[in-house]
């Protein structure tokens, strides 16, 4: 299913500037939280389907290493949002079901505020451009290729 995904993905740089939201999911192959949310994604940019981008970016892939450290990618799978203008929204780290997905979807289709989820754990946040110097405090100094 991320083949799927990826293979109907723009280029960054055309997604950020045709006037639509988009979402970059920063991911791997390798990855069994990508896969577990990858059937999500697919249904959830199915029903958005003409009003949002998603873009997905290969954490192994040497061609998106400036926008992994541009985006501080610390870990994956990272949602990653913009405005119908480029402009960033905010991330989130960690798998995202369906129901979750739609709503940070349409919060961005309608220039909202995106949603709060604070019944997941800290491993799976979603941090908004309001909020973001508090993260920037404790981000980790390796990135998501660093396991091992």
């Amino acid at each position: 299913m991320l083949d799927q995904l990826a293979k109907n993905s723009l280029e960054p740089e055309i997604a950020l500037s045709n006037g639509k939201p988009t979402v970059f999911e920063f991911y791997a192959d390798w990855c069994e939280a990508c896969k577990e949310m990858a059937p999500d994604m697919v249904n959830a940019e199915k029903l958005n389907s003409n009003k949002i981008d998603i873009v997905l970016l290969n954490v192994d892939n040497s061609r998106w290493f400036d926008l992994i450290d541009k985006y501080d990618v610390n870990g994956i799978p990272q949602l990653t949002f913009f405005d119908d203008q480029g402009e960033f929204k905010g991330f989130s780290l960690g798998v995202r079901k369906y129901s979750e997905l739609n709503e940070i979807f349409l919060a961005l289709i309608n220039n909202s505020e995106l949603p709060s989820f604070t019944t997941l754990s800290n491993s799976s946040n979603l941090i908004s451009q309001n909020n973001l110097k508090v993260l920037n405090n404790n981000i980790r100094s390796e990135g998501p290729r660093d396991h091992g």
